[in-house]
């Protein structure tokens, strides 16, 4: 369940912070993070009038199907690394 909420934008500082000893659920949370970073990326960019829309409508909705996938593989035990992302998730070290 802690891995899954690793998703939810910035609740994933909950499973973060507080299971350092579970390699698992530090994955799934470091993937949470980055997402989190994105998507406020892609809320700044979405400001911006004609493109910055565009670009924020399509980043949410690409944001929002990773949140699911990456919710639904920490659910079923799965590691699964995010495409594109899933790299600077890797990076993190805490």
């Amino acid at each position: 369940i802690l891995a899954a909420i690793g998703y939810l934008w910035i609740l994933c500082l909950l499973p973060l912070l507080s299971k350092k000893d579970s390699e698992f659920v530090q994955h799934h949370a470091k993937q949470g993070l980055v997402l989190t970073i994105a998507s406020f990326a892609i809320w700044l960019v979405a400001w911006f009038p004609l493109i910055g829309w565009l670009v924020g409508f399509f980043g949410t909705i690409g944001i929002l199907i990773l949140i699911v996938t990456g919710i639904q593989n920490a659910l079923q035990g799965t590691y699964w690394e995010m495409p594109i992302l899933g790299k600077y998730a890797k990076q993190i070290k805490l």
